[in-house]
């Protein structure tokens, strides 16, 4: 039986024609296909503006040198997230400040962040972790009560919506990723949905050196910019891929109904809260850890043996070596750190079928039931 990977681009022919039309073009790297591209995602979020860059981690980068991050400034967000949330806070000078999640949702708690509020901060940057929403209007109203600015890290929720409205077609900068492993790629991208002209302008300086090209041939450069530019090559995958999107995240939809329907409750898997607004990026339940005799490794070994891949979706960030010499240390985030022990990522990507949700539910009774006490 072939191996079924916890997730799976599906990229068509369609898509694959184009990207070859792109290379006998001559033109590969950042240049018509990208405007386009960038044109067809600020029709999806409502006509706002959006930029490309070469990773979700580029488009955080930028969100905060947009809104002038200053060292000592503050930055709210969690530590049950992809370290890059955290990475581009340190890097651009400012201090991040981690909060709890709420254990229902294992997204961040947002009487936390109220509370975590000081005459530092300066923003909150929330994660819609596995494609569930945060509360945007709770969010927001935290937000304009303190004056903050909001950067949503949507890396996982492209897609998802908030009471009727597509994420990103409302609220302040919001920041997604087309990595290879997200609902739609372009196999390593991402791009920021903007507020105004003026802040799509200076996107485009921080995007390419801080380079200003003039009709008479002439530059200028007035920041120090970096090279975050997306080529061509991977816009045409994002333009094959947006027109699919809703259809992807339907299909999530169903499998993630499938797995509710089909998973053996008496096995004690703490499963995700269902939402109908989530795109539902990944599927991941709770490991019953304080009842079993195998290690979570040696689950995931065991599922593999049976052909089944399984991810890890996100350890607690605050305990790896670098944030703990920072001060960080167990105990201080006890529902991200139990959530990030406990998580397992099972397979969901829109080419399964009903039988992948069925045969992965099947070894989880194999492999879980008779290592629990």
């Amino acid at each position: 039986m072939d191996f079924l990977p916890f997730t799976r681009p599906s990229i068509d022919e369609e898509t694959i024609a184009d990207v070859a039309n792109v290379l006998r073009s001559g033109w590969i790297t950042s240049g018509p296909k990208v405007q386009a591209f960038e044109a067809a995602l600020s029709e999806y979020f409502g006509g706002r503006p959006v930029r490309v860059v070469n990773s979700g981690t580029g488009s955080l980068e930028i969100a905060l040198r947009l809104i002038d991050i200053k060292p000592g400034d503050e930055v709210i967000t969690t530590p049950l997230t992809w370290v890059a949330t955290v990475n581009v806070i340190i890097n651009t000078g400012g201090k991040p400040v981690l909060v709890d999640i709420d254990p229902a949702t294992r997204n961040i708690d947002l009487d936390a962040v109220e509370a975590a509020i000081t005459p530092n901060t300066r923003a909150i940057i929330p994660v819609d972790l596995a494609g569930l929403p945060v509360d945007r209007d709770r969010l927001y109203a935290i937000a304009a009560k303190y004056k903050l600015r909001v950067i949503e890290d949507a890396a996982q929720s492209q897609g998802s919506t908030w009471k009727g409205q597509k994420l990103g077609s409302f609220g302040d900068l919001c920041s997604i990723s087309f990595h290879a492993n997200k609902n739609m790629t372009t196999t390593e991208g991402g791009a920021l949905v903007l507020n105004t002209p003026e802040e799509a302008r200076q996107f485009e300086k921080w995007r390419l050196q801080g380079v200003t090209r003039f009709p008479d041939g002439t530059m200028d450069v007035d920041l120090p910019g970096g090279k975050f530019n997306l080529t061509d090559v991977a816009a045409a995958i994002g333009l094959g891929q947006l027109k699919k999107l809703d259809a992807f995240n339907a299909r999530r939809k169903v499998l993630a109904k499938h797995y509710f329907d089909q998973i053996d409750r008496t096995l004690g898997l703490e499963l995700p809260l269902w939402s109908d607004d989530s795109n539902w990026h990944m599927f991941q339940p709770l490991l019953p850890i304080d009842r079993m005799t195998i290690s979570r490794g040696e689950f995931i070994a065991r599922m593999k043996e049976k052909g089944i891949g399984v991810g890890v979706h996100y350890p607690a960030l605050h305990l790896f070596t670098y944030f703990r010499g920072l001060g960080y240390k167990e105990g201080m985030y006890p529902h991200s750190e139990r959530v990030g022990a406990s998580t397992i990522t099972l397979p969901l990507f829109p080419a399964m079928s009903e039988a992948d949700v069925e045969r992965v539910c099947t070894a989880l009774v194999e492999v879980l039931r008779p290592a629990l006490r």
